[in-house]
């Protein structure tokens, strides 16, 4: 698995990496220990080394850093941990609160640590905005975690193009700490953040990493105009994203990799990592066989010109700034 660097920052991570929001979560394969484990061995396995969770993933919140903090003892150090902090769920960290502000952070992350059975955090993420903190609070409690080795870098998630500006503007002004990374919605089928945020993340050096990159596995090539796997997440629990797909698209799509002799999991990570900023492609998986097909697929294939002028044709940037396909 090849690696790349988060940014301008001295951070390596996998090509493609693991998003962990299923485990615990009920229903899937990875509710439980034994699922959770099974899919971080085929992870460390395939050469994966970037898990993304958030502390309020789980049907109980907090219950994905736990049941990681099992699955990784005795081997935390061969993996980068990246956790999300900050998210409007009730955590019982005094909620209501400012998530942002050096009190929530510092409840937080204790509360990771010791989910997660570690003393430090790789990346430690800002889930949302926080409207009722300054950004400069923030970073500053984030430097105070760098110092005294909880976490080694900081990131934020689902900011604006703005937002990143501010921030950005503000550690330098201030001459501090300043976010290593970003990450927002992005993929073929919801290509917003190409309009401010990417432009923002480039212009500052931030790495990227794309949440729901494959659109909830609509972009697999699993799923058709008749229908997808049976206990899929999509056709369980999120069937308005295959009924209000763009199905000329995904078939045109579907075309398009045939013609080249690769698939469309494929052809999706490529296109994806063909982007300077995204460091890794984060994709969930509740079964080793998908963990092995991601990791395989993060190595596989990358457009060139006429590949992504191709692309284009078939997922163009849509003219309302508010649409997402």
């Amino acid at each position: 698995m090849s690696q790349r660097r988060v940014g301008a920052s001295g951070l390596l991570v996998s090509a493609t990496g693991l998003g962990c929001n299923n485990f615990g979560r009920a229903g899937t394969a990875t509710e439980s220990i034994e699922g959770t484990r099974a899919v971080i061995d085929a992870a460390i396995a395939h050469g994966i080394t970037l898990l993304d969770t958030a502390d309020m993933y789980g049907a109980v919140a907090g219950t994905s850093e736990t049941l990681m903090g099992e699955a990784l003892r005795g081997r935390r150090d061969r993996v980068v941990l990246a956790t999300k902090f900050g998210h409007d769920r009730d955590m019982g960290y005094d909620f209501p609160a400012a998530r942002g502000s050096r009190r929530y952070v510092r409840l937080a992350v204790e509360q990771s640590l010791r989910r997660l059975q570690t003393d430090w955090i790789d990346l430690y993420q800002l889930h949302l905005p926080d409207p009722e903190t300054p950004i400069a609070e923030t970073t500053d409690a984030l430097d105070e975690l760098v110092r005294e080795g909880k976490i080694r870098y900081y990131g934020h998630s689902n900011f604006t193009g703005w937002q990143i500006a501010e921030a950005e503007f503000t550690s330098s002004a201030r001459s501090t700490g300043r976010f290593i990374s970003a990450q927002n919605h992005y993929s073929l089928l919801a290509r917003a953040a190409e309009r401010e945020v990417l432009p923002a993340v480039e212009r500052y050096g931030l790495g990227f990493f794309p949440f729901f990159p494959l659109h909830n596995g609509l972009l697999t090539g699993k799923f058709t105009r008749e229908g997808g796997p049976d206990g899929s997440r999509i056709m369980s629990t999120r069937r308005h994203v295959w009924e209000n797909a763009p199905w000329d698209a995904v078939e045109a799509f579907r075309d398009f990799c045939e013609e080249r002799g690769i698939t469309m999991l494929q052809a999706t990570f490529g296109w994806l990592l063909a982007r300077p900023a995204v460091s890794s492609v984060i994709a969930g998986a509740t079964s080793p066989a998908q963990v092995e097909a991601n990791a395989e697929a993060g190595d596989a294939w990358r457009p060139g010109v006429d590949d992504l002028a191709a692309i284009d044709r078939i997922f163009p940037l849509p003219a309302d700034p508010g649409a997402q396909v």
